[in-house]
């Protein structure tokens, strides 16, 4: 991601916010999956969608919002499939 992070400039924004809310993210998609709880996954990507919409959208920057949208999905679809993993070997399978 970070060749497409240096063409991004999104002045007002918290130090390493981002780095934060990923890890967070991924943690928690890591957490449902092992839970087997896919529907709360789903809940989350949308949760986050609906809270960034707004800014993405008022946003001349398009690079930024397919910066976003490639991140999220990147991490996401990794995590998902790394509890998927995870937990057939925790189950035996």
């Amino acid at each position: 991601m970070r060749p497409w992070g240096d063409e991004v400039n999104e002045p007002g924004t918290l130090a390493a916010a981002g780095a934060r809310i990923g890890m967070l993210e991924r943690f928690l998609v890591l957490t449902l999956v092992l839970l087997d709880e896919m529907t709360a996954v789903g809940f989350l990507l949308t949760e986050k969608s609906v809270l960034r919409f707004g800014d993405l959208r008022e946003s001349s920057d398009r690079k930024l919002t397919e910066y976003v949208l490639l991140g999220t999905l990147l991490s996401v679809s990794a995590t998902v499939a790394l509890g998927l993993v995870e937990g057939a070997l925790l189950s035996g399978a």
